[in-house]
């Protein structure tokens, strides 16, 4: 699966990949959500001021890079932001996204043969449609990398594996109708822990079924029991998905120190999962325990990807015998990878079911909670089942919160839609620009088959177009 990788790599650029890891930090200074509030800038510097301790960045086996901005049309492949990309992405979330397509950049172009972007803020519960910030999170950082990299370098073929503590509901909702990315998150039990979702039965959208898996793992689950999980269901899984490009949405909350979650990870169990994992790109998430875990989980991450021993890291407190897994969780687990292995080996005659048995049109209404920014979303999301391709989607959406109420509707047009969904796609669009309906106040257009992205002001009745 890595070789294949890095052979897509050097097909796309004439070179083969260097034996550096590549890091960029950017701790966001100017960005918080309140002083005291933990997704603060302490979460980089501790680590930062420990790699340097450690001599790491001196290595030979590491490159370091800086951030840059990620620009509007970056932000708009991926999501629908109310009323528009200034109001959700500040400069801070821009560079947070931008430091991952740094890394991204430097990976296909050889110049690294993976990547580590220490960024924050975070932003795996941004789901398509952002009205503010949830989850500590206003943009999306991986999709948006990754959605670079099919427009650029013309991947297809992606897996994204997230192990922050807190189900990645905004990724999942992105990829959810996409077949060519699967999406593999194992997290805290959602009914006792926020969000409340990544439940085993979430498995796609009726045109991508078996390509999102989640693993709900009880409180309390130690290294051995993220680890049979990592080995009996995700790598078997990534062998046989065969992506082009692995990527970690490398979320550190599942320590046994972080305040918000009630896991019992180590950071020789994440580093270890690294290495088993090799992934080709690892993107940060949450983690919150800034002096007790993320210096030594953000180190352990590195010194795996880069190959570096990591046999004596132990967080000062650390004893092994406190942590041994209840023989009933790996019952659990056990039962937890059959059912989602069977999932994945079904996907394609899942699919075939859906096109066979659903009418032209497939829907699914959601209230979805901006715990931040205290905004409640009402969606109802429909998508076109296409007999060629993944359909498109249409979206109606409003939000009341704070600072007032929107109501927005969205049309999305994937990367792999067929000349006949494309056309209907915008076609529709126009329609709905001429004979704006009263109840909308903004109109949107996500053409990422043509890389071209609309949004139609109804009350100024101006359009602003972004395209590459």
């Amino acid at each position: 699966m890595k070789k294949k990788s890095q052979e897509r790599q050097a097909d796309v650029l004439g070179t083969g990949s260097a034996g550096q890891t590549g890091l960029v930090f950017f701790p966001a200074f100017d960005w918080a959500i309140s002083p005291s509030h933990p997704e603060r800038e302490e979460r980089l510097l501790y680590t930062r001021d420990q790699i340097f301790e450690e001599g790491v960045m001196d290595l030979p086996q590491i490159r370091q890079y800086q951030p840059r901005l990620a620009d509007p049309i970056d932000i708009a492949r991926v999501h629908f932001c109310v009323p528009d990309i200034e109001t959700q992405a500040t400069e801070a979330h821009r560079i947070a996204a931008g430091g991952a397509l740094v890394i991204a950049d430097a990976l296909m172009k050889g110049e690294i043969k993976n990547g580590f972007a220490l960024v924050r803020p975070p932003g795996h519960h941004a789901m398509r449609v952002v009205h503010g910030n949830r989850g500590f999170c206003n943009i999306n950082n991986e999709p948006i990398m990754i959605e670079y990299l099919r427009q650029k370098y013309g991947l297809k073929r992606v897996a994204i594996v997230d192990t922050d503590v807190h189900h990645g509901d905004g990724t999942q909702d992105i990829y959810w109708h996409d077949p060519d990315v699967l999406f593999i998150s194992f997290h805290q039990d959602g009914r006792t822990l926020y969000p409340g979702s990544g439940f085993t039965s979430e498995t796609g959208g009726p045109l991508a079924r078996g390509t999102t898996l989640n693993v709900p793992l009880p409180p309390g689950t130690t290294d051995e029991g993220i680890l049979f999980v990592l080995d009996k269901l995700v790598l078997p899984v990534l062998e046989e998905f065969q992506p082009e490009l692995v990527v970690n949405s490398a979320g550190q909350d599942n320590h046994y120190s972080d305040p918000l979650a009630n896991m019992s990870f180590s950071a020789r169990g994440y580093a270890l999962l690294n290495e088993k994992l090799s992934p080709d790109i690892a993107v940060l998430e949450g983690g919150y325990s800034v002096e007790t875990a993320l210096p030594y989980v953000n180190l352990g991450i590195i010194m795996a990807m880069a190959g570096i021993d990591y046999s004596n890291l132990y967080e000062p407190d650390y004893n092994e015998n406190n942590f041994r897994e209840d023989p009933a969780n790996i019952k659990r687990l056990g039962e937890i990878v059959r059912e989602l292995s069977d999932v994945f080996q079904q996907r394609h005659e899942l699919v075939k079911a859906a096109r066979q048995t659903l009418g032209p049109l497939f829907q699914r209404n959601r209230h979805i909670y901006y715990d931040t920014d205290q905004i409640s979303e009402k969606q109802e999301e429909s998508l076109k089942i296409c007999p060629d391709c993944p359909g498109y989607l249409f979206i109606g959406s409003e939000a009341v919160g704070p600072m007032g109420r929107h109501r927005v509707y969205c049309i999305s047009i994937p990367l792999q839609s067929c000349p006949r969904c494309q056309r209907e796609a915008r076609d529709f669009y126009l329609k709905m620009r001429r004979q704006p309906p009263k109840s909308y106040d903004y109109l949107y257009l996500q053409d990422r088959a043509a890389d071209h992205y609309r949004q139609y002001d109804y009350g100024s009745q101006k359009e602003r177009v972004t395209h590459s």
